[in-house]
């Protein structure tokens, strides 16, 4: 028989969400995928030694809600960290693992969202692993402080923290490289009654500007994910 492919726990906010292209990367390098939804009443492990890394994915909510799940789900990445796991928090999740590390999060002073395409741009540290896009998707009205310890990766103007890394293997990013297109087409539907707030973008430019930057978010995406997680061998 041949040998079981290894696992990354998926962590998922909602009944309809899915990993996306993350997913479909991590399965064609060699992954399979444990599906997790703790909003739905799904437990997380307490231990990832049959796990090869976790990634948690965004959300409405925010990593400041006082619902148990987002409680229990914040410390619970005292796990991965501890076991010394790759760790990939996406929007929601880069927020609960600041909230973890004794980092804030909070929304801009003046009221402004990222929801749409905004430049993104690397730090020294962040362009010695890997290039990185000029544009990035966001959909997002909190951002999060550095946590003390944590390495500064790509920054932007309204949000200054884009992506950072905590110790070896912990990983924090604001932006979405994960949409497929029929995600995009969805959140620009059901998002749209957020188009009004300041700094967001009218919905034809999510799709427009898809045509012109999404090559470059999904060639920077592939790189990071193997950077993270290495293929199996």
């Amino acid at each position: 028989m041949p040998a079981a492919r290894p696992r990354i726990l998926i962590v998922l906010h909602q009944e309809a969400s899915s990993p996306g292209r993350v997913g479909q990367l991590l399965h064609a390098d060699g992954f399979d995928l444990d599906i997790r939804r703790p909003p739905l009443g799904d437990a997380l492990p307490e231990t990832l030694a049959g796990h090869a890394g976790a990634v948690v994915f965004g959300g409405p909510m925010s990593a400041n809600d006082e619902d148990e799940f987002v409680r229990r789900e914040t410390d619970w990445l005292a796990v991965p960290l501890s076991e010394d796991k790759p760790l990939l928090g996406i929007c929601l999740g880069a927020q609960m693992l600041v909230n973890h590390l004794g980092g804030k999060v909070d929304g801009h002073r003046e009221g402004a969202v990222e929801i749409g395409w905004y430049p993104l741009q690397a730090t020294e540290e962040g362009r010695r692993l890997l290039h990185w896009p000029e544009m990035v998707y966001q959909f997002h009205r909190e951002g999060f402080s550095l946590p003390a310890g944590a390495t500064l990766l790509a920054t932007s103007e309204t949000y200054p923290n884009q992506a950072f890394r905590y110790g070896k293997n912990a990983w924090g990013i604001q932006f979405h490289a994960e949409l497929t297109r029929m995600m995009m087409q969805r959140w620009v539907v059901r998002g749209a009654h957020r188009f009004v707030l300041p700094n967001a973008q009218p919905g034809r430019d999510h799709l427009g500007g898809r045509m012109i930057w999404d090559m470059h978010l999904k060639r920077w995406l592939t790189e990071f994910l193997e950077l993270i997680f290495a293929r199996p061998r």
